[in-house]
């Protein structure tokens, strides 16, 4: 397989891209002949030395800036140059227009090929209130969940205490993101003033949701030659007494223990798996995913599906791979065969 067509693209738009940054790191030392490419805060895309990637330290909490002026004042500019023709596109973005099924439609619409799920199923997966709609039609166990006004401080209060009394305590999260950026835990009255407060400053459509107490799983799902859908083995999240699984907690390390493969029963751990291939397959998904599972008193149930979940060094997906005895280069490598034979079905002949 030749990587030197590859484009790894990484950074984005997003709160996420901080993240982005190391899973590209972690690509660019499985895939030595690819190319990486910066896409900036405003949009730009820099085409950038591997070596000031490989070199940039603390990518969590630095952000990384690129040594060279941007080569393209967008994404769309980057795609249209020849310098994309031919290239396949190795995702390496986290979160907003690089999850969403922004770049994947720019990408579909100019024929190049590229790694995860196609533009619908991405924008499904990005919205967890579409997400979970398409899971329970399929038969998937979800978590019972509200929406909350948006932008309305006194309507979100009177909503969250409304749903405090009715379902105690709840977790409210943006319908659109991801990474556990704007996630507030709501366990008693008192703090719902300030919570509400932030809720509606921040503009964004939120769900609140029922919290399970339970054992906190995730599972990846990833697709094979042919189109065989695997279930990996379950990671299993410990938390500290007090903590939640936060950003801190799932890229710092702060308060939190990751179990993989995770101790369970073998029945249950198949009924986690088999949450997450039913939210794979429901939403269309394509490539790999990776699905939050409670393991709660009546069974697993799906919290959110992420379509581009981190493939940093020490991400849940690597994690999975080695526990199933999969080859991560290996894995890129697939995932990159599957984005041509994507983007060769598409091409219609004439």
């Amino acid at each position: 397989m030749d990587a030197g067509d590859v484009v790894i693209l990484f950074g984005g738009t997003s709160e996420e891209r901080m993240v982005s940054v190391a899973s590209a790191q972690h690509v660019c030392r499985l895939l030595p002949d690819a190319e990486v490419w910066f896409q900036a805060p405003d949009g730009s895309v820099t085409p950038c030395p591997k070596d000031a990637l490989l070199a940039h330290v603390d990518p969590f909490m630095r952000p990384f800036v690129p040594p060279l002026a941007p080569a393209f004042g967008s994404l769309e500019q980057a795609l249209d140059s020849s310098a994309a023709a031919g290239k396949t596109f190795f995702l390496a973005l986290h979160g907003g227009a690089g999850e969403d099924g922004t770049t994947q439609a720019a990408l579909e619409a100019r024929g190049l090929a590229f790694t995860g799920s196609n533009s619908r199923a991405s924008a499904s997966g990005f919205d967890k209130k579409r997400t979970k709609a398409l899971a329970r039609a399929a038969g998937v166990r979800v978590v019972e969940s509200r929406e909350l006004p948006v932008g309305d401080e006194q309507g979100t209060a009177q909503s969250l205490t409304e749903m405090l009394e009715r379902w105690g305590p709840m977790v409210a999260k943006p319908i659109r993101g991801g990474s556990s950026v704007g996630l507030f835990h709501v366990r008693e009255p008192g703090q719902v003033p300030a919570i509400a407060a932030e809720i509606a400053r921040s503009g964004l459509p939120y769900l609140a949701e029922i919290f399970v107490s339970g054992r906190e799983l995730t599972v990846g799902v990833v697709e094979e030659a042919g189109g065989t859908l695997k279930a990996l083995p379950c990671s299993e999240v410990l938390l500290d007494a007090g903590r939640a699984f936060d950003y801190e907690g799932k890229y710092l390390g702060k308060g939190t223990v990751e179990v993989t493969p995770a101790e369970l029963e073998p029945e249950l751990a198949r009924e986690a798996q088999d949450v997450a291939l039913g939210v794979h397959r429901a939403l269309g998904c394509e490539g790999y995913t990776r699905t939050d599972v409670i393991l709660g008193p009546q069974g697993p149930v799906m919290l959110e599906i992420n379509t581009l979940p981190g493939l940093t060094g020490a991400s849940f997906i690597p994690q999975q791979l080695a526990a199933a005895g999969i080859d991560v280069r290996e894995f890129v490598l697939g995932q990159l065969e599957l984005a041509r034979a994507r983007r060769d079905r598409s091409v219609k002949p004439g």
